[in-house]
């Protein structure tokens, strides 16, 4: 039997059907998500400025011959521990346990580094710090009145996941000097008043991306007990806590969490290499199941990254698993060398600032900044808007690009204010790009009216 519909023939004058922009996700279309992409092609139109807008690890150090060494070093191991061979093979060439393979590992590093103590179970292998921030707000969040805490400003990767999963989420702004404890509570009972529950806020309490600001000790300790009085999760993100000057590092808010109300998210991008992709997250808050048994929160969130990546790449575990195991389970004393080279950074940048605008003279140049004390990034306050107009003119004209600070808040902010961003750049780099950072804003910047000009006025 012939039909007598037919279709019509595709020509090449024939339009393209489209897609109605309305009907898709919202986080497809929003601009607030393009902005790392923004940021990179960027630096793809002009590759001869000097980039300040990343985050990167310094590559230097990296080699080649590093990654056949950890991939044997990790095999070793596993032989030495009495692994049979074939399961030694699934574990690096197979689909492996979605938890992930290296979970003891991980956990051996956390008690020795951070004095995290949490049975292996309590730990899942993730596809990147991304992945784990994605897999536990899906674990938490169950209804639409559910609403995430941030501070804002903040890593966008945080809102983008929540706003990929339909999460409200409520800021809670920092202050010049940082995150205050008792503003979580005020947004916590703000959102509570609305008529919605405030199920868990996000942080970096070490030189927090984009800031650079660290939470002091006691406001860490302040932190966990307003989580406890408002019940509370903290979501506490650690990329760069081991960034900081020797001795001059605080407890990670997990060290000192005596009520199980953190889940610590953590990653090998910054203390290894991003390219591994390997994640983890740690989350020790008993589970009672439907038939009656008790699991670690993280069990029950490996269902969900089951869903998302299958499991976290062998061949990725196994190199960092060796990594591991060189380093005697001490990531911290392994990057120590790193930790000082970051810390030269930093103080290069300041002292190039305050060459270029020095603090005495703040009236005169309208420029000033935060100091921190590690990490990878600091804050600069200009006297114009830093938007993706400026950073277009600075990487053209003036050779230099930045982040625009207006990107990383939820809401509205940062209008003038630009995230400096030193941890990939040789000193030759950042001494050059400050110069010509310096030569932008000054182009940058309106004209002040004169003394003489204001009185006329005014007369």
């Amino acid at each position: 039997m012939t039909s007598s519909r037919t279709t019509p023939a595709l020509t090449p004058d024939t339009p393209p059907t489209g897609l109605d922009a309305s009907r898709l996700h919202p986080s497809v279309c929003d601009p607030v998500m393009d902005s790392m992409r923004l940021l990179s092609e960027t630096a793809f139109r002009h590759p001869e400025a000097i980039s300040f807008a990343s985050g990167r690890p310094y590559e230097e150090f990296f080699d080649f011959a590093d990654l056949h060494r950890y991939l044997d070093r990790f095999v070793a191991e596993l032989r030495a521990r009495g692994v049979p061979e074939q399961r030694i093979k699934r574990a690096v060439f197979q689909y492996g346990p979605t938890a992930g393979v290296i979970r003891e590992d991980v956990a051996g590093v956390l008690a020795t580094d951070e004095s995290i103590h949490v049975d292996p179970d309590a730990v899942l292998i993730t596809h990147g710090c991304q992945e784990a921030i994605l897999v536990a707000l899906r674990g938490l969040f169950t209804s639409p009145d559910d609403v995430l805490l941030t501070v804002s400003p903040c890593y966008v990767g945080i809102t983008g996941a929540a706003k990929v999963l339909d999460i409200p989420v409520e800021p809670v702004q920092e202050r010049e000097h940082g995150l205050d404890p008792d503003d979580v509570a005020v947004a916590a009972r703000r959102v509570r008043a609305a008529g919605k529950r405030p199920v868990a806020c996000y942080v970096t309490p070490d030189f927090a991306n984009p800031s650079g600001h660290s939470l002091p000790l006691a406001a860490r300790r302040r932190l966990l007990r307003v989580a406890e009085t408002e019940d509370l999760l903290i979501l506490e993100d650690n990329p760069y806590g081991l960034f900081g000057r020797e001795g001059a590092t605080f407890p990670t808010l997990k060290a000192l969490d005596r009520s199980r109300s953190v889940i610590h998210l953590g990653s090998f991008a910054k203390t290894a290499f991003p390219g591994a992709r390997v994640g983890y997250l740690v989350a020790d808050q008993p589970v009672v199941t439907a038939d009656g048994t008790t699991r670690p929160f993280a069990e029950e969130l490996a269902k969900v990254k089951s869903m998302v990546t299958v499991n976290t790449a062998g061949v990725s575990q196994a190199m960092i698993g060796g990594l591991l195991a060189e380093t005697g389970y001490s990531m911290r004393a392994a990057t120590r060398r790193l930790a000082d080279l970051y810390v030269g950074h930093l103080e290069l940048t300041l002292e190039c600032l305050a060459e270029h605008f020095p603090p005495a003279a703040h009236a005169d140049h309208g420029v000033r900044w935060n100091v921190p004390t590690g990490g990878f990034f600091l804050l600069l306050e200009v006297p114009f808007e830093a938007d993706l107009a400026a950073l277009e003119r600075s990487a053209r004209d003036h050779g230099v690009a930045w982040a625009p600070m207006s990107m990383f808040y939820v809401g509205d902010g940062g209008t003038r204010v630009i995230r400096l961003g030193y941890s990939s750049l040789t000193r030759e780099e950042i001494r050059e790009g400050i110069t010509r950072l310096a030569h932008f804003i000054r182009a940058s910047t309106p004209p002040r009216p004169s003394a003489s000009a204001g009185a006329g006025e005014a007369a």
